[in-house]
């Protein structure tokens, strides 16, 4: 194992806490900190890892609710996919149909 250290480990990118010095900050946020404008809304940035954190996020977003117009329009295109996707493989719908 000691022989291939260099090889297989990953080293860290350095990190380094810089703050100037007569830099006035009201948010107490670093003034280098990138970060797209819609970090904040999206539930999905910052996000803990672990299996059951991520399904505990998952079940979370499924909770919220959202734009109806959004799910109807989901639906729709969903429904006309599947369609297509019976047809293709030539799926016969009448099993479904009362005789």
């Amino acid at each position: 194992m000691g022989v291939f250290d260099k090889i297989t480990k990953l080293k860290r990118n350095r990190t380094f806490g810089y703050s100037p010095r007569y830099y006035k900050n009201e948010s107490g946020e670093s003034p280098f900190k990138l970060e797209h404008r819609f970090d904040k809304y999206r539930s999905t940035v910052d996000t803990e890892r672990g299996l059951k954190r991520k399904l505990g996020s998952a079940m979370s977003d499924l909770r919220r609710e959202g734009d109806r117009n959004l799910k109807i329009r989901f639906l729709i295109i969903f429904g006309v996919l599947l369609l297509i996707f019976l047809y293709i493989i030539d799926f016969d719908l009448s099993i479904f149909l009362p005789k």
